[in-house]
Parts: C-alpha cells; structure tokens; sequence
C-alpha cells in the first residue's frame, strides 16, 4: 500500500492567544514542494483568501473521482476532452450534535471526443463506477450525492 504525508505549520502572531483572535493562517507543504496557504473558513475567523479545510476536502474528493473517472474512460477506450467540476459541501450536525461535512454534492461535466461520446447512460454508469472506486470516497462517512451535468 502506499503512504502519503504533508507538512502543515501554524505560528502564533498575535501577542495574544483568545478564541476570537488568535490567527488561523497555516501553510500545507504538499508533495513536490507546492504550498498551500490555509486557513479557517470566513465564518469561523479565518482568512476568506485562504483556503480552508472544508474546501480541502471537497478538492480532494472531487480530484479523486475525476482520476478515477478518467481512468475507468481510458480503460474503456472513450477519449475525454475535458472534464469539470463544480461540488458542494454542506456543513450539518451529526447525530451527536456535533460540527460535520454533512453532505458533498459532485457536478461534473465530462466532454468526449466526438467519435467516442458515449449516451448518458453510459456516462451514469462510469460516474457510479467512479464513485464506488474513489480512494477519498471510499474514506468519508458523510453521503455523497453525483449530479452529472450534461
């Protein structure tokens, strides 16, 4: 199996350390180097320039289906032109009350080759096939909703 790791750092910058005012601006060292400034959500103090981790988790599933998708067209010989995604998160509580990613919506809007494009049936079944063979997929508790747009 593989392993995959990053490096995230937060250094305070405020003289003091409350709730309301401690600063949440970090960096995520990503593989190659890449580094991502994060923060908290605007909501939640943070910086609404930043990324923050909810939208961290919904490029991650996204990117992940899409991989997958691609790769389950690339086995099947349907050559994809381009592919994109606009998902959703929807902050909930769970059953305990408690702050959760209750529900993430994928809308993804696949072009084909014009001699390869399948109907969308088809297209239905490769977004499902993706969607059951996503690593990141596979890993959350919260539902995923697919909404394929054609």
């Amino acid at each position: 199996m593989s392993d995959f790791s990053i490096l995230l750092n937060w250094q305070r910058t405020t003289p003091d350390f409350e709730y309301k005012t401690f600063n949440r601006d970090h960096t995520w060292r990503l593989a190659g180097g890449q580094v991502v400034r994060g923060s908290a959500a605007a909501e939640y103090s943070g910086d609404p320039e930043m990324s923050n981790p909810e939208e961290a988790l919904l490029a991650a599933l996204s990117s992940c289906h899409m991989l997958t998708f691609l790769s389950i067209a690339a086995l099947k010989k349907l050559v994809v032109e381009s592919y994109e995604d606009e998902p959703l998160a929807e902050l909930g509580k769970n059953e305990k009350g408690k702050m959760m990613v209750s529900h993430l919506t994928l809308r993804p809007r696949v072009v084909f080759s014009a001699d390869t494009t399948p109907d969308p049936d088809t297209v239905r079944e490769l977004h499902r096939k993706a969607k059951e063979n996503c690593f990141i997929g596979n890993s959350l508790l919260s539902s995923v909703t697919l909404e394929p747009r054609f």
